[in-house]
């Protein structure tokens, strides 16, 4: 029996036992505390450069600068979380997060802050995220059969916490922004990102990446093991169709979330409050979404759901936005949120099922890297699209570019084994 398989059989018999679910709970209250930060800052950061500069184009040049290093480190982080383990990555990326979050508004309200000191910052920070967040994903399978947690249900509440996070955070960061200014909200997400790192520093157990017995002993390069994690997306074409969908998505995604969707609101409504609401309803919507799927998820035809839900939730969101009336723009925001609440626990369940779990670090932080690469462009772009085409042309284009990609789900032939499970080891 090999070491892989003989920490299975540990973990099956931990199963096996009443297991306490305190770290489960710790794991999924930290990454609430974190996620609550990022919608904080998914506001307060383009609101703050609409309100200094009063320029579309240079929010969409900060949110590039802030998404390019997430995708860089997504890639290139993956085989360093290999070395430190998921906990330790975890926490030391939220702590490195929360001081460059705060060293906005202390230069701000100090020295001052210059937009090229802005740009830094923000790189910085996209940079020490990816890891982070890579390291949270490879920790929830072990966590879910230490706590005799079936793997649907504990994606679902994973995705469901962030989802949760957004219906929070959102709402709250308008008000904020509304009384205090979006650069003292900064302050707020600074405090997150170190609770978050105390709570799962000191109540999740470390989980260390399962490495083979042969790996262990080479000690592969560094350039090396990153191949294996290109090499294993590129021989599995689920995945790699998966990967294009889904960064073209995260591309049109990030330009609306980062860059179209602040300008919209400060066009049509003047204020963050309405951007606050919608982000809020389609947060929370989404969490009721992934608690349909953890209840049902498990019975639903999954190339179906996928294709659907994507363009319930995607695109037809950007022909909505041309009705700019916000009891409208919300009930739609609830339905898609609705929608897209079974994409990510979807995803996560056919990637754990596909990869080995000595993998698993190497592959995630491919994937991630590949899916978010799209982001940085989308953002840019988007900006100097909006000067050029104005807010409604773009929403058009952006949403059937959208469609496109996502019907493609429905009749991709590399996705037809997406509804049998396939068995890591057998991968």
């Amino acid at each position: 029996m090999n070491e892989i398989q003989e920490q299975n059989v540990e973990l099956v018999q931990e199963a096996a036992a009443p297991q306490p679910r305190l770290p489960l709970y710790a794991f999924f209250a930290g990454s609430a505390i974190s996620y609550i930060g990022d919608a904080l800052t998914l506001l307060a950061v383009p609101w703050f450069v609409l309100q200094t500069t009063g320029s579309v184009t240079q929010t969409g040049i900060t949110a590039f600068f802030s998404t390019l290093p997430t995708a860089l480190s997504a890639l290139f982080g993956s085989v360093l979380i290999d070395h430190l383990g998921y906990k330790r990555t975890s926490v030391i990326g939220d702590i490195l997060s929360g001081i460059t979050v705060a060293l906005v508004p202390l230069l701000y309200h100090t020295v001052g802050l210059a937009f090229w000191q802005l740009l830094i910052l923000v790189f910085i920070g996209g940079l020490l995220k990816s890891p982070g967040v890579t390291a949270r994903s490879s920790m929830v399978p072990e966590l879910a059969t230490r706590s005799a947690v079936r793997l649907e249900l504990a994606n679902s509440l994973s995705d469901g916490v962030n989802r949760v996070s957004g219906f929070i955070g959102a709402p709250l960061a308008g008000l904020l922004i509304a009384f205090i200014g979006a650069s003292n909200l900064l302050w707020f997400d600074a405090i997150s990102f170190a609770c978050s790192a105390l709570l799962i520093g000191l109540a999740v157990p470390h989980i260390p990446p399962v490495l083979q017995k042969e790996e262990a002993k080479e000690k592969r390069g560094y350039v090396a093991r990153l191949r294996e994690g290109l090499s294993f997306i590129r021989h599995d074409a689920l995945l790699a169709s998966l990967v294009i969908t889904i960064m073209i998505t995260n591309l049109l995604d990030g330009a609306l979330g980062s860059v179209v969707m602040p300008a919209y609101v400060q066009s049509f409504f003047h204020s963050a409050l309405p951007l606050g609401l919608l982000v809020a309803a389609f947060g929370g919507a989404a969490f009721v979404g992934t608690l349909i799927f953890a209840a049902i998820g498990h019975r639903l035809p999954r190339r179906l759901t996928l294709g659907w839900t994507f363009t319930i939730g995607g695109a037809l969101r950007f022909w909505v936005m041309l009705v700019p009336i916000l009891p409208i723009l919300i009930g739609w925001n609830i339905i898609a949120g609705l929608a897209v609440g079974s994409i990510n626990p979807l995803l996560d369940t056919v990637l754990q099922e596909r990869v080995a779990p000595e993998m698993r670090a190497r592959v995630f932080g491919t994937l991630y890297a590949g899916v978010m690469i799209g982001i940085p462009l989308g953002t840019f772009v988007s900006g100097y699209l909006v000067q050029w085409l104005g807010l409604q042309m773009t929403l058009i284009v952006m949403g059937t570019i959208y469609l496109a990609s996502t019907l493609s789900l429905l009749i991709n032939p590399a996705l037809k084994g997406i509804d049998k499970p396939s068995s890591p080891a057998a991968s």
